[in-house]
Formats: structure tokens, C-alpha cells, sequence
């Protein structure tokens, strides 16, 4: 428009000012404006044409563009229709805009429930009206945790299906009322759990609740627990079951432990709850009954039921059952104490000689507190090592002398004096110690034999615990080597308990102490039930007779015939026999007579300090059944 009013204005001034018209320069503009007006046409032309190319240009990128989102867009439905969780999006009006393949699979909802524009109520309507044919109903399984997320919210539901699913949902509510939501089928991760949660409350092997779930089981009683109401806690524990473990191996002892626990239940029924403790460990929660009577009852049963042999293949193994029984709120009100008081009478029934149930009492407590209070001196006596050790001689009965001494511990107590090994070695076994005092007994005994005359030995008693748990072989080479003690001079006393806790393991170690020079007598023989058969399974140098053998050996015909009977047998196998408890002369010449090997006792000597070794030995022999040393009679 600009350019047309400058032409115009161009020829208005080319009219004269007298009205004549300047026809040159009217030319001369007309010319220029066609040339203007060509040129413009030109690049007209030529922009048409630039215009032209960038709109091929652009219509081949807007094809690129479009192929490009179309590619974007399947990708976007197969990762959609691939995941594994099923997504839906509601808008605002909570209707479905948006869902994949997995949502309705997980929901169970057909092509015609999820039509465009359903909504979520329409949706949970279906949901129930499948599930109801089942007769099983949707529910919803409260959740309420919300947390904020700027604007957003996000809730948890979770749907128990008809089929035994559960669909957990994960709902992202948006600002403007519309919300994202994935699914997920959570049954098996919800099986897992509850797996773990089972487990870590039951004992996999008898499927019997754990120790942690028992102590929540007997604080839930305690709490509930009317003022008339009385609980016993009866805690088991079966008699060395261990050792019998041991002989006839894990697995089996394993499908034992199951018959064991089966045959509890039974006696302990439902009301009452039954758990396994530890290997050989039961306990029993007895609510709502009358005690001490039903607690008392319960555990006659219980000993009944056990008292029956369990089968392995075509052998029997019979079990006995030592029980502690508490009961509140006479033996208290709390967990700990509660349990605590039925396994300080568990331990009273097992030192009473097993077999039987003990209710906990106040002077169990006390002699508890004595126990704990020997214990913590017996840790002392260990360290300041408290102890010495008494010879008592080996006579033997062909040569008439001296041929060796067994060295026996005694602990010398700074307040208590003098106390009974049979009041601190059973003690020393049960905390460990025995070890320790162990190691220090063959040190001490290979010192002071090496005092001796080198036709002089000396007899160590080694426990089964030693055997276990340290290792023995090595304990015996040091103490050998420190003493610089012959290996043949030394003579290891074993009983028949070594052998039943683990006969695989201490065969091998019995050969190699064997190889070396050492001696291995069996100690006790005669008293367990087995102890034929542990002389076929190792060549023992020595058969020890137990002293209970002898006390009717010259008045009773049939217990001097079982004496003779073993001494025969020991001969017959090449072992040395020698007869412990020997007290009188006559006991003596009948052991002569039957030609026994050797023989300890009271009538020789009882068990005198190292010091008074050389005076034993300087003696001189006495034979025809008259008393070698009266000097040390009582």
C-alpha cells in the first residue's frame, strides 16, 4: 500500500502548476512502476518457490513425526500390555480412561465391564457379582495408611478374590480428583510371608511352636490370668538322649524326636499348648485346671505314653522323661521367673536320679543359690588351681606289689575345706569346666609319675566331656612331653558314657592314644547295659570291675560265679582285669584263687597325697591274702 500511494503522489506532481500534464515524466513513472511491479513478481515468484520447498520440507518431517509417535505409541502398549502389574487411570469423574491387558485379568472382568467410561463403583459391582457365585465375597482389607505426596495422595487397598487371591492396589490420587492405580497379585509373596512368620514361631522338625512363641503364649496367660486361676508350666527334658542320638545317628534320632512329640500331644490335648525348646527340651502351658493335682496327672501320663518303646526299624530305643514343674502365681507372676523356676526343678529331677517330675520349692531356690555360689569358687579353684590329687595303689596279685597308682581329684577349699567330688566333678561336667581341670589332672598326674620308679604307672580318668570338647590327643602329647613321661606308664580310664556319646568319634581317637604306647582300660565295666558290646569294638588293655561286684562275692555263690565269669572273659580276650572295692582279706584270697590280675581297694590302701607314694612303695610285699600296708588302714 505504501509503495502504491508514493506512485500516485509521483504523478500527481507531475501535473503542471497551470494544469498542463508533463507527459515525459508521466512515462518515465509508469515505465518504473511496471519495472518495480515485475521485479516484484520476480521475487514473488521466487519466495512462492522458497515456500514451496520448505513445505515439502515440512510435510516429509510431519510424516517422520507421525511414523516416529506411531512407533513411540506401540512401544508404549507393549511395555503396557506386557507389565506385570495391571495399571488403570480414572478421571476426575472417577471413570476409566486408561487401563491395560493385566487389569482386568487380575480382576476378573470381561471386554463389556471395563467399556469406556465404567466407573469405579460399576466396576467393584462386578467384582462382588462374580465373587457372590462363589459365595465368597470381596472385601476389602483396611489399610489406611495415607501418605501426602505434594498434592497427591496415595492409598493402599487390598481384594481377598473368589479364587484365594490377593490383589493388592496402589491408588495415586491426583490434585484434580483424577487417580493412577497398579495392581498387583501379592498371593504368593503373601504365602512367603506368612511362611516366615510361621517358622519363625514353630520348630520345623515336630511343627511344634518355638520358644519365642511359647514365652508370648505364657505372657498372654499371665496377663489374662483370673485371681482364682492357677497356670503350671511343666518343663521336659529326656534322659541322655544325647548319647542315645549319638549311637544311633541324627536322622534317626530326628524321626524320633517327631514319634516323641506326637505322643506329647496326645497326653497334652488341645487346650493345652505344647512346645519344643531346644533338641531334647518340651514344655507344656496348663491353664484353667486345678494344681498341683492336673499338672501332676498330666505328667504321669506323659511318662506313660513315653515309657513305651520307640521303633527303629526292628531295634526298640525306650526313653525316660525328667520334668520341672512351676506354677503361678505361688512360683510367680512373670514369664522369666516362671520359667526359670520350672528348670531349677527340672534340675532337681534329673539329680535325683532322673526318671520322675519335680515341683519347684523355696529350698530348691536355696540349694540353686548354694549351687551358683559352688560354681563361681569352682571358676576360682580353676584359676588359683585349688586342687591336688590322691594315688590310690594298683596291687597286682601274680607279682605281689605295686604295679601303678589311679590318681583321683581333690579340692581343697580355702573356706569350705575339703570338698566331696562328688559334689563339684558332676558340677565341673555340667558348666564345662571339667576340661580345664582335665587337662590340668593329666599334667599334674604325668609330673608326678615321673617322680616314680619307671616300673610305676599311673591311672588318669578322662570324661566323655573331654573327648567332645577338646582335643584329647593333644592335651595327653603335652602332658607326656612335659613330664618327659614314657607313653607306656600312662593308663587312660574310660567309661562305658565315652563310648555311648559318640562311638565314631572316639574310636578313631582311642586307636591313635593307642598307637602311641598309651594304655585304655574301660572303667565301671559291668554297669551299663552294653558293655559286652563296646569290648568287641576296641581292644581295651584293661576291664576294671565295679566295685559292686565284689560286696557278695565269698557269702553268694551266684555273684562269685559272675566274677569269675568276667575275669575268664577277660583273659579269653587278652586283657589285664583288675577288681575295684576290694575290703577285706577274704575278698582278696578269693580274687587270688580265681587268679585275677589286679585289684584296688580300701584293703591295700585308700587314696593317699603324692607325698606319701615313696613310703607305699618301699613296703615290702605281703601275700596270703594278709593286708600289704596296715600302716594306712582305717
Amino acid at each position: 500500500m505504501k509503495a502504491e500511494a508514493l506512485f500516485w503522489r509521483q504523478c500527481t506532481e507531475a501535473v503542471m502548476a497551470d494544469g498542463s500534464i508533463d507527459a515525459q515524466r508521466l512515462m518515465e513513472l509508469v515505465i518504473a512502476t511496471y519495472r518495480s511491479h515485475e521485479s516484484d513478481n520476480e521475487a514473488i515468484e521466487r519466495s512462492a518457490e522458497a515456500l514451496l520447498r520448505e513445505n515439502q520440507t515440512l510435510r516429509g518431517n510431519l510424516s517422520a513425526l507421525s511414523q516416529a509417535f506411531d512407533g513411540q505409541k506401540k512401544l508404549f502398549e507393549i511395555v503396557l500390555n506386557n507389565l506385570p502389574l495391571g495399571l488403570s487411570v480414572f478421571d476426575a469423574g472417577q471413570r476409566l480412561t486408561l487401563y491395560n491387558v493385566r487389569f482386568p485379568q487380575l480382576f476378573g472382568l470381561t471386554p463389556e465391564d471395563i467399556a469406556a467410561g465404567a466407573t469405579i463403583a460399576e466396576l467393584i459391582g462386578k467384582m462382588r457379582g462374580k465373587e457372590s457365585n462363589a459365595s465368597r465375597s470381596v472385601r476389602q482389607t483396611a489399610r489406611p495408611s495415607l501418605a501426602k505426596a505434594g498434592s497427591s495422595s496415595i492409598r493402599r487397598r487390598e481384594w481377598l478374590m473368589h479364587d484365594g487371591r490377593i490383589v493388592q492396589s496402589v491408588v495415586t490420587i491426583l490434585s484434580d480428583g483424577s487417580s493412577i492405580a497398579i495392581h498387583a497379585d501379592i498371593t504368593e509373596d503373601r504365602k512367603a510371608a506368612e511362611r516366615i512368620t510361621y517358622l519363625a514361631h514353630h520348630d520345623p522338625l515336630t511343627d511344634l511352636p518355638n520358644r519365642m512363641y511359647f514365652r508370648e503364649q505364657i505372657d498372654a496367660a499371665l496377663a489374662e490370668r483370673k485371681p482364682h486361676e492357677q497356670i503350671a508350666l511343666v518343663h521336659l527334658n529326656l534322659d541322655r538322649f544325647k548319647s542315645i542320638n549319638n549311637t544311633i545317628g541324627v536322622s534317626v534320632g530326628d524321626k524320633i524326636l517327631q514319634q516323641v512329640a506326637d505322643r506329647i500331644r496326645v497326653s497334652a490335648g488341645p487346650e493345652n499348648t505344647l512346645a519344643r525348646l531346644g533338641s531334647d527340651e518340651f514344655a507344656i502351658l496348663q491353664t484353667g485346671k486345678q494344681q498341683p493335682w492336673n499338672a501332676a496327672a498330666l505328667a504321669e501320663q506323659i511318662r506313660r505314653q513315653l515309657s513305651e518303646p520307640f521303633l527303629n526299624g526292628e531295634k526298640q530305643v525306650e526313653l525316660s522323661v525328667s520334668m520341672g514343674i512351676a506354677i503361678a502365681p505361688e512360683n510367680g507372676e512373670e514369664t522369666d521367673i516362671l520359667l526359670k523356676n520350672a528348670g531349677v526343678a527340672l534340675s532337681h529331677a534329673k539329680a535325683d536320679g532322673r526318671k520322675r517330675e519335680r515341683f519347684f520349692t523355696g529350698e530348691m531356690e536355696a540349694q540353686m543359690q548354694l549351687r551358683h555360689a559352688l560354681e563361681a569358687d569352682l571358676r576360682a579353684a580353676v584359676e588359683n588351681e585349688e586342687f591336688e590329687l590322691h594315688y590310690q595303689p594298683l596291687y597286682d596279685l601274680a607279682e605281689r606289689r605295686i604295679c601303678g597308682f589311679e590318681a583321683l581329684l581333690r579340692w581343697n577349699h580355702p573356706v569350705r575345706g575339703r570338698v566331696p567330688p562328688m559334689d563339684f566333678i558332676p558340677l565341673a561336667e555340667e558348666v564345662g569346666l571339667v576340661v580345664d581341670i582335665g587337662r590340668w589332672v593329666l599334667r599334674q598326674a604325668c609330673r608326678d609319675a615321673a617322680q616314680w620308679p619307671e616300673s610305676i604307672k599311673v591311672a588318669v580318668n578322662v570324661s566323655a566331656i573331654q573327648f567332645r570338647s577338646s582335643d584329647l590327643t593333644q592335651d595327653v602329647s603335652q602332658a607326656l612331653a612335659a613330664a618327659a613321661l614314657s607313653p607306656s606308664r600312662l593308663e587312660l580310664e574310660i567309661t562305658e558314657s565315652v563310648l555311648m556319646e559318640n562311638l565314631n568319634e572316639v574310636l578313631p581317637i582311642l586307636h591313635a592314644l593307642k598307637e602311641r604306647g598309651i594304655r585304655i582300660s574301660m572303667d565301671d565295666f559291668g554297669t551299663g547295659y552294653s558293655s559286652l558290646s563296646y569290648l568287641s569294638s576296641f581292644p581295651f588293655d584293661k576291664i576294671k570291675i565295679d566295685k559292686s561286684f565284689v560286696n557278695d562275692i565269698v557269702d553268694n555263690k551266684e555273684a562269685h560265679a559272675i566274677m569269675r565269669a568276667i575275669i575268664l572273659l577277660g583273659d579269653a580276650l587278652g586283657m589285664r582285669v583288675t577288681v575295684e572295692g576290694v575290703e577285706t582279706a577274704a575278698q582278696l584270697t578269693l580274687l587270688e584263687c580265681e587268679e585275677c590280675d589286679e585289684i584296688q581297694g580300701y584293703h591295700i590302701s585308700p587314696p593317699r597325697p603324692v607325698r606319701d607314694v615313696p613310703h607305699l612303695l618301699s613296703l615290702p610285699p605281703k601275700g596270703n591274702g594278709a593286708t600289704a600296708f596296715p600302716a594306712f588302714q582305717h
